[in-house]
C-alpha cells in the first residue's frame, strides 16, 4: 500500500525507523587484507523492513532519518 502523504516509509508509510551500520571492504589490497574501508548507515522501517544505505559522511543520524522519511 502506497501512502497518500509525502512523509514516512516509501513502501508502507510508517514513520518509525531503526538505524544500524555496516562496513565493507574496497577493492585491491583492502579486499585482500579484509580492511573495512567503507562505512554506511542503514535506515530501516520497523514495520516492513524496507532499508536504504547512506554513506557515513554525515555528522548526525537524525539528518539521515529525515532523508529516508522525506
Amino acid at each position: 500500500m502506497v501512502p497518500d502523504s509525502e512523509t514516512g516509509c516509501d513502501k508502507c508509510g510508517q514513520t518509525e525507523t531503526e538505524i544500524g551500520t555496516i562496513s565493507t571492504t574496497g577493492g585491491g589490497l583492502s579486499k585482500m587484507f579484509d580492511v573495512q574501508t567503507n562505512s554506511f548507515k542503514v535506515v530501516s522501517c520497523t514495520n516492513c523492513g524496507y532499508s536504504e544505505l547512506y554513506r557515513d559522511d554525515t555528522a548526525g543520524s537524525s539528518d539521515i532519518v529525515d532523508v529516508f522519511l522525506g
